[in-house]
């Protein structure tokens, strides 16, 4: 077999192995996280929570995730990513069920706060686990083959907790079923992973030993190339200039899109109102919406890993969105289906920039500096989904409408867009490799 084939059938069973399992688990994530918005629409009535009350809970997740997502990656690179993403999936799906049964608004802070705690450091340690398993040039499309999840769980997600929304079961309402029934799998799959993945190459009994040797060479020489660019340690990279900047510029993009995923389901229901459309019929809407996201992350993620650019496909999908935004303000006083085509558009750009964006770490940075970086960036920027959708509910409390608040929330991803553009220097390299005898591998130890 020769380099080309080698290559191509190594890279084939990574991706069969790894991004339909991760997929999977990323998924069940999301829908625990953003089910919230639709359960909104029956429990905020239920509980008697006003906007800004249920937009306060449903950011304060965010808080949680901060203050862990670096000691969380830490942590990981101690143990292990197997054992990490395990203990965090089942946690985080004990928690999602006792959602259920919250009564307060200070049960309902408490919980999505534990449930941020949780979950903190699940995505850094899934894209820097990637990492260990890709070169360069192949890992925008890995982050986008499984992020796609991302908008996935949303378009199935949408019809579903819609439906689930209409139940009653053993006295039981409506949305407490949507959050037991939707957290149930977390914990089944933070079972099996602990069985499924392997922290290092060597390890992979699914790999050939020819296609071992192949991959931890070509990884280990581009790990070596990383490193005369840029070295720091864990510790280190938390002061990084480059990194600081892209935590920046992920904060003002998570300000904008939470703050539009979180009340999008109240958004749509406001603007039908007038047409009186079933809450299902707003289900099938939003997961529409939702599918087109999905085809347009994948397409800008496999554009990125062939032009090999990443930070002006970040800032063009974050500038469309936001100026799609901001116009389905004033479309819906005459269109409402003209209104949900720009929302949609505005989905669409949102979603697009993740996979580019995040290639960008792994780039200049390897090992347990990588993971670092990518937790840090995470943990800041996710703070923009804490001050997201408390700032549209206080907003929407105060002035009646969601007018203003999605007008700021395009002009903050516009502000991601000019960061990311002219102060992010790293917009992604492909390092080439020669074929050579195996070395040691920088993933040797249990850093995943």
């Amino acid at each position: 077999m020769d380099l080309q084939q080698l290559e191509k059938s190594t890279v084939r069973k990574v991706t069969l192995r790894l991004i339909p399992f991760l997929f999977l688990c990323f998924a069940i994530s999301i829908l625990d996280r953003v089910n919230i918005g639709f359960a909104a629409l029956r429990m905020n009535e239920d509980l008697g929570f006003s906007e800004a009350v249920y937009g306060f809970g449903a950011g304060i997740f965010f808080l949680g995730y901060f203050l862990l997502e670096v000691p969380g990656s830490a942590m990981m690179s101690k143990i292990g990513a197997r054992r990490w993403i395990s203990r965090i999936m089942v946690s985080w799906g004990i928690i999602a069920v006792i959602m259920a049964f919250i009564q307060t608004p200070i049960q309902f802070y408490i919980v999505r706060f534990l449930l941020g705690v949780a979950e903190a450091s699940f995505y850094p340690c899934m894209v820097h686990y990637l990492s260990g398993f890709y070169q360069s040039k192949h890992h925008a499309k890995a982050i986008a083959g499984f992020m796609i999840a991302i908008p996935a769980a949303n378009a199935i997600g949408s019809p579903l907790s819609t439906f689930l929304l209409q139940i009653e079961w053993f006295g039981l309402s409506g949305w407490q079923w949507l959050f037991i029934l939707e957290a149930i799998p977390a914990v089944i799959l933070g079972i099996i992973c602990y069985f499924y993945l392997t922290d290092r190459i060597e390890d992979a009994k699914w790999l050939t030993g020819a296609e071992k040797t192949w991959l931890l060479d070509v990884t280990r020489k581009e790990a070596l190339e990383k490193q005369k660019v840029k070295k720091p340690t864990f510790l280190e990279v938390l002061r990084d200039k480059d990194v600081l900047i892209l935590a920046l510029g992920y904060f003002f993009w998570m300000f904008g899109y939470y703050g539009i995923n979180m009340f999008l389901p109240t958004i749509s229901r406001g603007l039908t109102e007038s047409t009186g459309w079933s809450l299902q019929s707003i289900g099938w809407l939003l997961g529409f919406m939702y599918l087109c996201a999905m085809i347009v992350m994948y397409l800008v993620g496999k554009s990125s890993d062939k032009h090999n650019e990443r930070k002006f496909h970040v800032a063009g999908c974050l500038t469309v969105s936001a100026i799609a935004m901001m116009a389905s303000v004033y479309v819906a006083d005459f269109s409402l289906m003209g209104a949900f085509a720009l929302l949609t558009i505005s989905l669409c750009g949102a979603f697009g920039a993740y996979s580019p964006f995040w290639a960008i770490p792994p780039s200049f940075l390897t090992g347990a500096a990588a993971g670092g970086a990518i937790a840090l960036i995470n943990s800041i920027g996710n703070l923009g989904g804490f001050f997201g959708p408390y700032f549209v509910g206080f907003i929407n409390d105060m002035t009646g409408s969601h007018n203003l608040g999605l007008t700021v929330l395009g002009i903050s991803m516009i502000i991601s867009a000019t960061i990311i553009v002219f102060l992010v220097k790293q917009s992604g390299k492909s390092y080439k490799v020669s074929p050579g005898r195996p070395l040691d591998h920088p993933n040797s130890s249990k850093t995943g």
